[in-house]
């Protein structure tokens, strides 16, 4: 007989299988509940079943939270771990709104999409990455403070070259931060885009940096779930 702790962490057994996959099925009739809600004029037997789904699925949850904190072996360790907090916030905004006629509350709904998150417990590909972060953690914060100087750098270059062209659209640097996002990206939504030479030359090299910054982290990424793979073989 499977003790609960080999039944909540212990995937490899039988029992452990069979929990993850019952898990895994709740969270998905209960994201595919939260969709359903928002139809518009849903009759009110089918807003009634829709919240007995959510009753249930709060009490499963509930109970498996309650389960990991219990068998845990750190208990504060996972309480305030990145899963311990989904799995928190994966029932809280039931408890937050019961009873109370809020409207402010209402926001609290959208934290039910957390539970989305649960699923990447029970994925293997989901652990592989969240270690290949790990290795790549460092880099990541590197290029990510590289990244946010570029923009800045890029908002200053086209309000200097566009202002005195487009004095409303560039109004100023942080209007112009706008502009910078969409160009390193290379989304370019062409609501707002230069007319000056100078400010077309300054584009041409801003596009050319964002297509490094879209390639250097999948590359690093890349590298790191290879790591990650090696690791587990």
């Amino acid at each position: 007989m499977p003790t609960l702790k080999q039944v909540v962490e212990d995937s490899d057994t039988k029992a452990g299988k069979t929990f993850d996959l019952f898990i895994q099925a709740v969270i998905v009739i209960s994201l595919v509940s939260f969709t359903i809600e928002t139809l518009p004029d849903l009759s009110p037997t089918t807003r009634t079943c829709l919240r007995g789904i959510e009753i249930v699925s709060v009490i499963i949850f509930t109970v498996e939270y309650l389960a990991r904190v219990l068998v845990a072996s750190n208990r504060p360790a996972f309480i305030f771990s990145f899963f311990g907090i989904i799995d928190l916030l994966a029932i809280l905004p039931f408890y937050l709104g019961m009873g109370l006629d809020l409207r402010s509350l209402r926001a609290f709904r959208l934290l039910r999409l957390v539970r989305i998150f649960k699923l990447a417990r029970y994925s293997a590909a989901a652990r592989r990455f969240h270690r290949a972060f790990l290795i790549a953690k460092e880099e990541l914060a590197l290029f990510l403070f590289a990244t946010l100087i570029i923009i800045y750098l890029a908002a200053v270059g086209i309000y200097h070259f566009e202002n005195p062209a487009q004095s409303e659209a560039f109004s100023s640097v942080f209007h112009s931060l706008w502009w910078a996002v969409s160009t390193l990206t290379t989304v370019g939504y062409g609501d707002i885009y230069p007319i000056t030479a100078g400010g077309k030359i300054f584009t041409f090299f801003i596009l050319a940096a964002g297509l490094g910054i879209v390639s250097i982290p999948a590359g690093l990424v890349a590298s790191a779930l290879a790591k990650a793979r090696e690791m587990e073989d």
